[in-house]
């Protein structure tokens, strides 16, 4: 065995995209700052009682597990940085009013979500805790397009639904927790004719008619702004449905001019467990795969002994990097070493200060130097020191 080899779908980030990736941290959190934002670093790994807290069980298969030898607890390294602002927002700043945080670390898997993803995500976000209103909505979804925008994202699709079209059908029906998953699961693949044989058989005396013939509807309910006007018509008329579409319907109206195009797929469960109301997914062209997720999740707090209303968002620079075609590997100025001349050392700082990249060459390296990181040098022409191309 190869002491150097890396586990499967674990990887260094070379000079290259590592610079993409923190030129696209800087300008999203600078954004977020000024958005009101406040930076936290939660820990990487904490007693797995308070990452899996509320919905964030979801994550339970997807986190490393390690004794802690000081107290024989078991810890977790995270897999997900939101429970750990949830606990925050509960325990350490304990405000009133709204709080709004932000966040920018690596994330460990143990598997990938994707074949062609990494179980080392660099995940940033942002979470908005205090107020239940379609405001906050609103505000967390333009955050994060205008965060995908600076990322050098553009063409985004945007893909809306709602988990409270879905709770709202199965309300009160009886349906056992380990059916209601099932469903779930399910209603995840749009796989209809499992759907329907689950629906015909294992539930078909505990459901309604109508509230089956509902659920059944749900997979195909996915398209443009028409979908919900067939949803109003085709779905029970329940308080929590018409207000779920009512909320989806303002959403459109007042992201349409962010985006290229805009969906609804109200069979997307993702994270049933864990959100509570509108969820939310970007798509741009080059992925089959969602580059930027979120949605409300209300109940978390709750495991924390503050339940706050909350809606947040949380994308992969990782995978955000591979996706833009920015130059961020800009080529330097090769400098001499001349250990006593106070002219060529101020020219140097100089222009570091104006934000060039100078490079100093050390003595005895002067043939070995790689130049292909550098495209001017500066040397002494005439008694000036002078910057010219290589």
């Amino acid at each position: 065995m190869r002491n150097w080899l890396l586990p499967e779908y674990v990887e260094d980030v070379l000079p290259s995209e590592a610079l993409r990736i923190e030129r696209m941290r800087r300008s999203i959190l600078d954004l977020l700052l000024v958005h009101g934002y406040l930076f936290v670093i939660p820990p990487l790994l904490e007693y797995v009682e308070s990452l899996l807290s509320g919905s964030g069980s979801d994550m339970d298969l997807r986190m490393f597990k390690v004794l802690d030898q000081l107290s024989g607890r078991m810890m977790g390294l995270r897999a997900d940085t939101t429970p750990q602002t949830v606990r925050i927002d509960a325990h350490l700043l304990n405000a009133k009013g709204v709080i709004r945080l932000c966040y920018a670390n690596s994330v460990l898997h143990t598997a990938p979500c994707e074949i062609t993803r990494t179980r080392e995500p660099f995940q940033i976000g942002a979470e908005l805790f205090g107020h239940p209103g379609l405001e906050s909505d609103l505000e967390i979804q333009r955050v994060m397009l205008k965060c995908l925008a600076v990322s050098g994202i553009d063409k985004i699709h945007l893909d809306l639904g709602h988990v409270a079209i879905f709770r709202s059908l199965i309300k009160g029906s009886g349906v056992l927790p380990e059916l209601e998953v099932d469903l779930y699961n399910i209603l995840q693949t749009k796989d209809t004719a499992t759907l329907r044989e689950l629906l015909c058989t294992r539930l078909d005396k505990r459901l309604d008619k109508s509230i089956r013939e509902a659920l059944m509807l749900l997979p195909e309910l996915y398209g443009d702004r028409k979908i919900l006007t067939h949803a109003r018509k085709m779905l029970p008329n329940h308080p929590e449905i018409e207000s779920a579409l009512n909320q989806l319907e303002v959403i459109e109206e007042e992201l349409k001019t962010y985006v290229d195009k805009i969906t609804f797929d109200l069979s997307d469960l993702r994270g049933y467990h864990y959100h509570t109301g509108m969820v939310f997914a970007a798509y741009t062209q080059g992925s089959a795969n969602a580059i930027a997720l979120g949605g409300r999740y209300d109940e978390i707090g709750k495991a924390f002994g503050r339940a706050r209303p909350a809606t947040g968002f949380s994308m992969d620079l990782r995978e955000l990097s591979r996706l833009t075609t920015l130059d961020t590997s800009p080529k330097g100025i090769l400098a001499p070493y001349e250990r006593n001349d106070k002219t060529l050392e101020k020219i140097v700082e100089q222009l570091r200060d104006e934000g060039h990249i100078v490079v100093t060459e050390l003595p005895g390296n002067e043939n070995e130097e790689d130049t292909s990181y550098y495209d001017r040098k500066l040397i002494l022409h005439n008694g000036v020191w002078e910057v010219v191309g290589i």
